[in-house]
């Protein structure tokens, strides 16, 4: 049969994944007659390209929807795609900058009309990557965050929770990210631990009654802080009521530095007395604690800065400086004034955005929250009960306490590109309402105030229901990406309608993701499915690792150590990149990846091809289509044949079992064994005896055919190719359409592995033996071998012309009497001894010379090693990665004089 002598990726990849998608293959319709199994894709941004996180996690998903597909399971995989509100604002900013314009004097419709312009030029980049890598996803379901079905999930939804009292507006602390101007969750503004420095500045005490102050008592009290910009926002200083060392401060007030304001001293628990002075300075619109204590003690809050993070008019003179610039010029004023005492390193955890990594600023201001703990306990009861389960278990645990304090979600973002919320606002009722005090600008999250003049709905009321006026104006403000991301697994089924895709493919059955989205994600999906599905949205939670680079650094552009996937696919393939980072990712474990590393998936392809090309072009046509025997032990069957298919059936077990405890490296590891070392290595050699012959010929068909199969999950695309090429039993147009091999047990024989295990060992230390004794390779020898047991003897006998063939043995003696020979090379296999004549095969006298030299020279090695390390200076000094190498090469040089020195006696 017609097979290239090479195998080429490229054509192939192309031609088979063109076939497939014309063929409807990865195409799912609700089906009564057949179980469903559905992924939902994570969906990446609109904005991203590859990079191997994807790979990693779109491969693994695809070989559970390949593996499940041929077991028969009508399978969905949902693919979709991510608005991603900021990162992709930012990137369409950025090219409107280069062009010469801005968004600002666009205005909102027409910068708007640009991103959805851009999303249609790139945002289908990664798609077509992810074709490229082998993906089979249902592809004219693709769904988009932003789609017409989807927005009105994210209105159903806003206009839900807030009628249940679960959406509320309000000034609390956020994280605000002053280069992308909007506020960000709590998981948004990820936390990093950085060299900071810690200030410590005096405060004058104002005291009323002089008469309480004692001699000791300083006319100041030293406040410790990091950010000493904030002081010009500080309402109060707080000490803790138990801290002895300030109860002179009762009834006295301080005086804010550089401002001269005066603050008054107010007395709390939550102050730490050990952190720095134990003074802490209040300042409630810039920090979270502080916050707290403004609530607590009716504190008016002052905002010292504007949305890009410079300081406002509050700032007195310092207002227009950037809040970094501004912390120098305080300081060098505090220094004049004599009130600077010390500064000192820091080290401390500050959040930062998670797109763009500007350092946030806790920030006073009027948002949009979800209350979360509601919405929490019903997901915390569906992990708790293994209704969901997670992979590896340790991240249950994660979840778990993630869930315990969960804190309510800021879902408004001043940007422009996301889904805009749908709130509307009366002017007319607005202006009604009475002002209200300023102190209520800081509010109890308990007691949240009710809004005048607003109304929540899907679309904008003709006029106010409460007064009839048409003076509506909507929200400026979007929804967090994340909001309409953790609808997704029953948005993109059509809820809120009732469809039968919904009714059939949810809830789904894996997510694979990573990590670092179990709270932005996975935990937000859970909710959202108990709470508008009344069910879990998935069974379980593969959780994989991080991709890194060999040295265990994780892979970023910034750091010029990524890989990009699709230069690996173009000089490898599609199919070495998958088997490549499938077969070295362990459960959960972070990967370490080389450009190396791609050459195992390279390297098994072409085996694969070779072998798959030596069968193709002896296979007889007519006698492959013949009936495979039914059991192991059928003497129609040669050991050989025995021996490969219960090897086989053992694999399909393990196999399958792996990829059900989501062990996908060891299934990988598993199959690459079987093929390379037993398929390839042992078979198929001693399959060259009977080529010819009709076991032979039936047997290789169905072994390799069936592998073919077993590995097409992880490799589809010359899997494919090998199988079209094949004879054909069925009626199956593809690989990917045909059943997934069945396990055969009666196949399984402990008995014929141990007797082809005995073979192969006979075999290798034969092997082993005449490269040790530098034996030509076209020159057969005679072998003598003496077993102990005689069911032994048999099991040898029986084998003996494998061994002939494989080990190049002209004559072979077998018994549990044989005496050894004079001159011969001996291997031990427990209790089986394996002699080799030498004399007439090797020049016994050159060979003893050359020993005896090699010998020499190992014993002035082995007495430099000594030396070496008997110095004390080398052993103390040099680095212990040296030493360890000293070590191994004296005990390998002892391990070979002794190997040399029994050579030989034997000699």
């Amino acid at each position: 049969m017609d097979i290239p002598s090479k195998y080429n990726p490229k054509e192939t990849e192309e031609k088979w994944y063109k076939f497939w998608e014309e063929n409807g293959f990865f195409h799912a319709e609700v089906n009564s007659e057949k179980k469903p199994y559905t992924i939902v894709i994570p969906p990446p941004n609109i904005t991203g390209i590859l990079h191997m996180g994807h790979a990693l996690n779109n491969t693994i998903q695809d070989i559970y929807i390949r593996f499940k597909r041929m077991q028969g399971y009508e399978t969905l995989w949902m693919p979709g795609t991510d608005h991603a509100g900021i990162a992709t604002q930012n990137v369409v900013e950025k090219k409107l900058r280069a062009e010469g314009k801005d968004k600002e004097s666009m205005g909102r419709e027409k910068f708007l009309d640009e991103v959805w312009k851009w999303k249609e030029d790139y945002g289908s980049t990664i798609i077509t990557q992810l074709k490229n890598l082998g993906c089979s996803c249902d592809w004219p379901r693709t769904r988009f965050t932003m789609d017409d079905g989807l927005s009105e999930a994210v209105r159903e939804v806003f206009v839900k929770l807030y009628e249940k009292g679960l959406i509320y507006r309000g000034n609390y602390i956020i994280n605000w990210c002053p280069r992308c101007k909007t506020a960000l969750s709590d998981e948004e503004a990820q936390h990093r631990d950085v060299d900071g420095v810690l200030y410590y500045i005096k405060y004058p005490i104002v005291t009323k009654d002089e008469g309480r102050r004692t001699k000791d008592d300083k006319d100041h009290v030293v406040v410790a802080t990091t950010r000493p910009e904030t002081m010009l926002g500080d309402v109060a200083v707080c000490v803790n009521p138990r801290d002895k060392r300030y109860k002179h401060l009762k009834e006295s007030s301080v005086i804010l530095p550089v401002l001269n304001r005066e603050l008054k001293v107010i007395f709390d628990s939550k102050v730490d007395p050990k952190f720095g002075t134990g003074v802490l300075k209040v300042t409630p619109a810039h920090d979270p604690v502080d916050f707290e204590l403004g609530v607590t003690h009716g504190l008016e809050p002052v905002n010292i800065m504007n949305d890009d993070a410079t300081i406002n008019e509050a700032g007195d003179r310092f207002k227009g400086m950037d809040r970094f610039e501004a912390r120098e010029a305080i300081i060098d004023e505090l220094k004049e004034r004599d009130l600077f005492v010390k500064s000192e390193p820091h080290r401390h955890a500050v959040g930062h955005c998670y797109r763009c990594h500007t350092m946030v600023e806790p920030r006073l201001s009027k948002q949009w929250f979800v209350k979360m703990k509601p919405l929490s306990k019903p997901a915390l009861q569906a992990v708790k009960k293994g209704r969901i389960k997670f992979y590896p278990k340790r991240w249950t645990k994660v979840y778990i306490n993630w869930m315990e304090n969960i804190r309510d979600w800021c879902i408004s973002r001043q940007i422009w590109w996301g889904h805009r919320i749908p709130v509307y606002y009366c002017k007319a009722c607005i202006q009604k309402s009475q002002i209200p005090n300023p102190k209520s600008q800081i509010n109890s999250k308990s007691q949240i105030p009710k809004e005048e003049g607003t109304v929540v709905s899907k679309v904008k009321p003709e006029k106010c229901p409460a007064c009839g006026s048409t003076e509506l104006e909507q929200d400026n403000d979007v929804l967090d990406t994340w909001f309409s991301s953790w609808l997704w697994p029953f948005s993109t089924m059509g809820w809120p309608e009732k469809t039968k895709e919904l009714d059939y493919f949810y809830p789904t059955d894996v997510l694979v993701t990573a990590q670092e989205i179990i709270f932005f994600w996975v935990a937000r999906m859970i909710m959202a499915g108990m709470e508008f599905m009344n069910d879990i949205p998935f069974r379980d939670v593969y959780i994989h690792g991080t991709v890194r680079d060999d040295t265990g650094t994780k892979m970023s552009k910034s750091l010029g150590n990524i890989i990009d996937p699709i230069d690996v696919i173009n000089q490898f393939g599609s199919d070495a990149l998958r088997f490549s980072i499938i077969s070295i990712t362990a459960q959960g474990q972070d990967v370490f990846l080389s450009p190396q590393k791609f050459e195992i998936g390279r390297n098994f392809a072409n085996k694969l091809w070779n072998a798959s090309r030596f069968v193709l072009m002896n296979l007889k046509e007519d006698m492959v289509k013949r009936d495979l025997c039914q059991t192991a032990s059928d003497p129609a069957l040669s050991l050989a044949d025995r021996w490969i298919l219960s090897r086989f059936y053992q694999m399909l077990d393990i196999f399958s079992k792996n990829l059900a405890s989501y062990r996908i490296n060891d299934a990988a590891n598993k199959i690459y064994e079987f093929i390379w070392h037993e398929f390839c290595d042992w078979y198929l050699e001693m399959a060259k005896l009977t080529i010819e012959e009709a076991h032979t010929q039936i047997t290789i068909y169905k072994v390799l055919e069936k592998s073919l199969r077993v590995l097409h999950p992880i490799m589809p695309f010359i899997t494919e190719d090998i199988w079209q090429r094949l004879p054909k039993e069925h009626g199956d147009k593809s690989i990917m359409a045909s059943s997934w091999p069945h396990a055969q047990k009666a196949f399984i024989s402990k008995k014929i592995d141990a007797d082809m295990q005995l073979v192969i060992q006979i075999i290798q230390a034969i092997r082993n033996l005449r490269a040790t004794w530098r034996i030509e390779y076209n020159k057969d020898v005679d072998v003598f071998i003496k077993a102990g047991k005689k069911g032994v003897v048999s099991s040898i006998e029986k084998c003996s012309t494998y061994v002939k063939k494989l080990a190049r043995v002209s004559n072979i003696s077998i018994s549990d009497t044989v005496k050894k020979p004079s001159h011969a090379a001996l291997a031990v296999i427990e209790d089986i001894e394996i002699f080799i004549p030498l004399e007439g095969v090797i020049d016994l006298e050159k060979e003893k010379k050359r020993l005896s030299d090699k010998l020499d020279g190992l014993l002035s090695e082995l007495k430099a090693a000594e030396a070496k390390l008997k110095n004390k200076n080398f052993v103390s000094k040099a680095p212990e990665e040296v030493v360890k190498k000293a070590r191994e090469r004296k005990e390998s040089i002892s391990t070979e004089v002794v190997s040399l020195r029994k050579n030989l006696k034997l000699l």
